[in-house]
């Protein structure tokens, strides 16, 4: 299904109800799966989160998770350690072009059995589920936190627990803290200094509730719908001022964008303001990578300049994400400059009507470039894609007046 999209005038009111963090809801259910007494609420409704209860209900055979990247990490580390059990870890084509060496190497280090069925260093995986006695690990930390992350759900439920020695810079810190606070909500014992994690053996947790806080990473195209807008003023729910998400971040950069967010006791509101924004934009967004598609769209709708950098995990994603925005940006008539780490947008101040979006089998790409249909008619290739993260997207975005012509 391809969407056609626009609006009759720009101005944007009512609210919506998000659904809670995959992010969040990922770890939780590995945790949930290890430690029975622990109930969660407010759950995901993506198919990665899907994806992920699914398999975690299989007692081995063939496993496939499709585009579910976080269930690809996180499962491997889980079945690793589930002795007995014998599991064939598969998923698309693009998943089998995601590399997963470094931490299929770091849990061999510890013990595991695990073999790639089809290349060296990539999915699918076959996995002999063993007691893993080893306490410690290293692992480079500049590639993905989802490994790290992968390790440290698993450390508690290991006879010896675990102790993680982080090689280099680390990348997305935000998400290793946020594996950190979820174990510590359990009772866990977690510290995190400098290069080192240790996490003590747990045999079992205290029966407790977590109740999932919606999602960030999703709230953020209607931070970008509100600075594209004329006037709006919109609700979204279940939202926290202290937030174990790292793209809570979001909140600070638009202030600069001219979005004004107010805090609820459960909610938050969004309101345009028309003070005077910045010609040119410049972040590190190494700590909320998954924000670049999002800010450089809203840019690029403002006719700003922008210089992201940081984004050097943009290239294991669904697709390379850098390459994915350039292309499609530049339809627009933006000129645009990537590197392996950065994306740099000069203001474009005339654009394009009526382009196709591809989508590139990237939730985040069909989701970043909507907002601009507040600028200009276009069409979302493939639109269905944001089922992997927010399946009820465009309903939401007709709630508040969009036309979603379903091509």
């Amino acid at each position: 299904m391809n969407a056609q999209l626009s609006h009759p005038n720009s101005k944007l009111f009512g609210e919506i109800q998000i659904t809670g963090s995959k992010s969040e809801s990922n770890r939780a259910l590995i945790l949930q799966a290890l430690y029975p007494s622990i109930s969660l609420s407010n759950l995901s409704n993506s198919d990665d989160t899907s994806v992920l209860q699914e398999a975690l209900k299989a007692n081995g055979g063939s496993v496939d998770i499709h585009h579910a990247g976080t269930a690809m990490r996180f499962l491997t580390a889980f079945f690793s350690t589930q002795e007995g059990m014998e599991t064939v870890l598969t998923g698309s084509p693009r998943m089998k072009e995601r590399p997963i060496k470094l931490l299929v190497d770091a849990l061999c280090r510890l013990g595991a059995n695990i073999t790639y069925t089809e290349k060296d260093g990539f999915p699918p995986l076959g996995i002999k589920g063993k007691n893993l006695e080893k306490s410690s690990v290293k692992v480079q930390a500049n590639i993905s936190s989802q490994y790290i992350s992968a390790l440290m759900l698993i450390a508690p439920s290991l006879p010896n627990g675990l102790e993680i020695e982080l090689e280099g810079p680390i990348t997305s810190v935000p998400y290793i803290e946020m594996t950190l606070e979820l174990l510590r909500y359990f009772g866990i014992q977690a510290q995190f200094e400098g290069q080192s994690i240790k996490i003590k053996p747990t045999k079992k947790v205290k029966a407790k509730t977590l109740a999932i806080e919606s999602d960030w990473s999703s709230a953020s195209y209607f931070f970008s719908l509100a600075a594209l807008s004329e006037n709006a003023e919109f609700t979204l729910s279940n939202f926290r001022e202290t937030s174990l998400q790292g793209d809570s971040k979001i909140v600070s950069i638009y202030k600069g964008l001219g979005v004004d967010t107010s805090f609820n006791e459960n909610s938050i509101s969004l309101k345009k303001e028309s003070r005077k924004k910045s010609k040119s934009l410049h972040l590190d967004l190494q700590n909320m990578p998954d924000l670049a598609q999002t800010i450089a769209v809203t840019c690029l709708g403002l006719g700003m300049a922008c210089e992201l950098k940081g984004l050097h995990t943009l290239k294991i994603k669904e697709t390379d994400r850098l390459v994915a925005l350039k292309i499609e940006l530049e339809k627009f008539g933006a000129i645009v400059e990537i590197t392996n780490n950065s994306l740099s947008l000069a203001p474009c101040t005339t654009l394009e009507k009526n382009i196709e979006v591809e989508t590139y089998n990237d939730h985040r790409m069909a989701m970043a470039f909507a907002p601009l249909a507040l600028r200009v008619p276009l069409t979302i290739k493939d639109a269905g894609v944001v089922s992997k993260s927010y399946p009820e997207f465009w309903e939401d975005l007709e709630s508040i007046g969009f036309s979603v012509g379903k091509v």
